[in-house]
C-alpha cells in the first residue's frame, strides 16, 4: 500500500500529466488529500531537490514530469504490496473479463484498457484490490508460476476509476520483473512524452 509521499506525489503527477495542470499550492493538495501541510511540504523534498519541481511563493511548478515519475519509480516497492497471488489456467483477457467490479486494474491490463493495444503479450495479470474474499472464491490458490497478482490498495486509488492513473502504471511497470515489461514502459513513455 503506498504510503502518504506516494499517495500526494500520485495526485500530483495525475493531475500534471493527465489533466494538464502544472501549477499547485500544498494547502490545496493537504486538503483534497486530508494530509498536514508538514506532511505535503515534505513529501516536497526530493523532487524539489531534484529540480523535478519549482517553489516559488506561495505555488510550486512541475517542472520535468519524467524525473518526477522516475524518482517515484525508484522509490515504488511493489512486492510489498502483493497480499495475493495465484494461477489462473485462461487466457489472460478472459480472466480480465472474470475480474470482480471492485478491481482496479494497473500493469499491462491497465494500458490495454486505457489504449486498446499493448506494445507486446503479456502473460500476467496486476490488480487492486481490497475485496480478496470475491477473489479468491473466483480464482482459488492453485500451484504454479502466479499469474494473477492482487496488490492492496491505498485508500486513495478507487478515486481515479477502474484503473489506475497513467503515473501508476508506469511506476508498477518500473518494478515489475517479467522482460516484457520494458515494452510496456517505452509504449508509455511515447503516451505521456
Amino acid at each position: 500500500m503506498l504510503i502518504k509521499k506516494e499517495i500526494i506525489w500520485r495526485e500530483i503527477l495525475w493531475q500534471s500529466i493527465e489533466k494538464k495542470v502544472r501549477q499547485f499550492t500544498q494547502k490545496e493538495l493537504s486538503k483534497k488529500l486530508d494530509f498536514s501541510l508538514s506532511t505535503v511540504f515534505n513529501a516536497l523534498k526530493v523532487p524539489r531537490a531534484s529540480n523535478a519541481i519549482e517553489v516559488s511563493g506561495k505555488f510550486f511548478v512541475v517542472r520535468d514530469q519524467e524525473k518526477f515519475l522516475n524518482i517515484w519509480a525508484t522509490f515504488r516497492n511493489i512486492n510489498k504490496d502483493i497480499i495475493y497471488q495465484t494461477r489462473v489456467e485462461k487466457p489472460i483477457t478472459e480472466i480480465e473479463g472474470l475480474m470482480p467490479a471492485s478491481v482496479i486494474f494497473t500493469a499491462y491490463s491497465a494500458f490495454r484498457l486505457k489504449f486498446n493495444e499493448a506494445p507486446a503479450d503479456y502473460d500476467k495479470i496486476y490488480v487492486y484490490d481490497a475485496d480478496l474474499e470475491e477473489i479468491k472464491k473466483r480464482f482459488p490458490s492453485k500451484k504454479g508460476n502466479p499469474n494473477l497478482i492482487v496488490l492492496k490498495p491505498d485508500s486513495e486509488l478507487k478515486n481515479y476509476g477502474s484503473t489506475v492513473p497513467l503515473s501508476q502504471i508506469y511506476v508498477d511497470l518500473w518494478n515489475i520483473s517479467e522482460w516484457y515489461a520494458k515494452d510496456f514502459l517505452n509504449g508509455l513513455k511515447e503516451k505521456i512524452f
